[in-house]
């Protein structure tokens, strides 16, 4: 029997933003409604190449999910001072720039898999801060 979940969050295993996350699903009428995948990263851990063996993990269960729990949209939320987009990031200076552009990339890879997968299904990108400020990417 399917149920009438909206949604499936894919979010970060830092447990900093656990209630962060929690407060900004809610704030969105969400609980209740959601399934959840969290892992090391969010879209960093399910695209950079860095974390290759976990990226079949994450479909296979969004398509679990899918089915089961009749899911329609992706919601990804990745987070500011991310230890995954560092670990990316390398050798180089880590600063606001250079970590926007890891989770910008991981955003753009995700997307793109997404719509060949589910192309009638919609995305939303978020990275959310300390501050629990909410950037939108599209």
């Amino acid at each position: 029997m399917k149920s009438n979940y909206k949604a499936m969050i894919l979010s970060c295993i830092d447990p900093r933003f656990q209630p962060i996350v929690f407060n900004y699903l809610k704030k969105k009428k969400l609980t209740g409604k959601y399934s959840a995948f969290t892992i090391a990263g969010s879209a960093v851990g399910v695209t950079a190449n860095k974390f290759k063996r976990w990226h079949k993990v994450f479909w296979d269960n969004f398509d679990t999910s899918v089915k089961l729990h009749n899911i329609k949209k992706l919601i990804v939320i990745n987070h500011r001072d991310c230890g995954a987009a560092k670990i990316i990031n390398g050798k180089k200076e880590f600063s606001r720039k250079n970590e926007t552009k890891v989770h910008k990339n991981s955003f753009l890879k995700i997307k793109k898999i997404f719509k060949k997968k589910y192309p009638k299904l919609s995305i939303e990108l978020k990275i959310i801060s300390l501050n629990s400020k909410v950037e939108t990417f599209k």
